[in-house]
């Protein structure tokens, strides 16, 4: 379900960070399955930390705009 950076630049703040929080939520619980050992795929864990530098990425060039006026 990983978007491009295209598709996100089309979102707005408030919901890049909703879903920057929720990709954070589930980074966490994989963290605690693998750590219980109830983890099968890892590969998940690599489409999220990229999800989320995406989603980071807009968020401060959002943000360069913005100050930039």
């Amino acid at each position: 379900m990983a978007e491009t950076a295209k598709v996100l630049r089309g979102r707005g703040a408030d919901e890049l960070r909703r879903s920057l929080l929720d990709l954070k939520k589930e980074q966490f619980n994989l963290r605690f399955q693998r750590a219980s050992g109830q983890l099968e795929g890892t590969a998940r864990f690599k489409a999220i930390r990229r999800e989320i530098a995406r989603i980071m990425t807009v968020l401060n060039e959002q943000a360069r705009a913005k100050a930039a006026g």
